[in-house]
């Protein structure tokens, strides 16, 4: 009997066994009744068999073979990622889910082995079919559940971040109160500062995280534009970049018209990002220079600093989330979580604008923004 024969005629007792198995999985299975252990088994087998009774050329299953084959069974896809999204919401692990996927491969193959009487040729190549379809099945599951534990996890740093504005809001209007308040002299005062401090960055950090979590859960970044001058949103910017940095002082260039319409508060995030990440990362904090200049439709911003290049295989990915520096990376201190320059892109996204970088060590590190008059 050729194997989707097989498959079609035994599915009821090969569930059986699935179930035998899923109900091993503890502690996630104690709780499941016999539906649930039996989520998607029979629709995954009889899926798996129809693609293995359809024509397939060699080309075809060398490809299907490799991931790449154009030709996929929706039915199939379809089971097993509906099959990896509960077995994460009931609680298996990744590699429990996989397990059941390599026990059914091995139970439908002995099975099958054990009723033939007179294996043929053709045999081997319906074992190689029902490969490929359970190994779709499975990679199907599996970006499923990966999808799903990406999911929680943002959900969670969503909750978190917002949770945390509350106590640093309060850290931070106390300070500033007993600051006030209060007569503050040498280590008083100095503590009283640094927690100032310590709570504007940590303020920082979790709106990085906000927006992270707001860009991969789907929501572009929202923005409110209105009539502006970039050049004052520029010195406020260096002006609070340089509190936290006594020691700074950048250079300002303002050329031509700066004015458009945009978001005030994305812009001023825009910046305080670009000139932390030049402060922090330049060889000399004094020299960084800012310069806005207005051309008839756009504004270009550019922030340059000198110091030690970054990297030609890492400059492509300086944009991506949770992407790190090599001195970061060292442990150096930092109030970084690799988060500034992914806002930046997503503020010039946002804007409808773009940005660029360059770096060497001669000429030094450049960002370029360029921003439309009007969004």
């Amino acid at each position: 009997m050729r194997l989707s024969d097989f498959i079609r005629q035994q599915v009821d007792r090969i569930v059986d066994e699935w179930e035998q198995f899923a109900r091993t999985i503890t502690p996630a299975a104690e709780n499941m009744d016999q539906a649930a252990l039996r989520d998607h088994a029979k629709a995954i087998l009889l899926a798996a068999a129809r693609d293995m009774s359809t024509a397939q050329t060699a080309s075809e299953q060398m490809a299907k073979a490799k991931g790449e084959g154009p030709e996929k069974t929706p039915s199939l896809d379809q089971a097993g990622a509906s099959h990896g999204e509960l077995r994460h919401t009931v609680g298996f692990d990744l590699v429990q889910m996989t397990s059941e996927f390599r026990h059914l491969r091995a139970c439908v193959i002995r099975m099958w082995v054990a009723s033939l009487e007179s294996p043929d040729l053709a045999y081997f190549q319906d074992m190689i079919r029902f490969n490929e379809a359970i190994d779709e099945a499975l990679a199907e599951s599996t970006a499923a559940y990966a999808e799903q534990v990406n999911h929680s996890r943002d959900i969670f740093l969503a909750i978190l971040g917002h949770d945390l504005r509350a106590p640093l809001q309060a850290v931070s209007m106390s300070t500033e109160l007993l600051m006030r308040k209060a007569t503050l002299e040498g280590d008083a005062l100095t503590c009283a500062i640094n927690i100032k401090r310590g709570a504007r960055h940590m303020a920082v950090m979790v709106g990085d995280l906000l927006e992270l979590v707001r860009s991969r859960l789907g929501k572009s970044l929202p923005i409110e534009p209105a009539p502006m001058d970039l050049a004052d949103v520029t010195h406020r910017a260096i002006a609070e970049a340089c509190a936290g940095n006594p020691e700074c002082d950048p250079t300002v260039n303002i050329l031509g018209d700066t004015q458009g319409v945009w978001d005030a508060g994305r812009l001023d995030q825009l910046l305080q990002n670009l000139i932390g990440n030049a402060l922090q990362h330049g060889l000399n904090k004094r020299d960084v220079t800012v310069t806005l200049t207005g051309e008839p439709e756009v504004v270009r911003l550019t922030v340059h600093n000198y110091g030690q290049p970054i990297p030609e295989d890492t400059i492509g990915t300086i944009f991506d989330p949770l992407v790190r520096s090599a001195d970061e990376e060292l442990g150096q201190p930092t109030t970084s979580l690799g988060l500034g320059l992914f806002i930046v892109k997503e503020v010039v996204n946002a804007h409808g604008g773009t940005i660029e970088v360059s770096s060497s060590e001669a000429n030094g590190t450049l960002f370029t923004v360029v921003l439309p008059r009007k969004v």
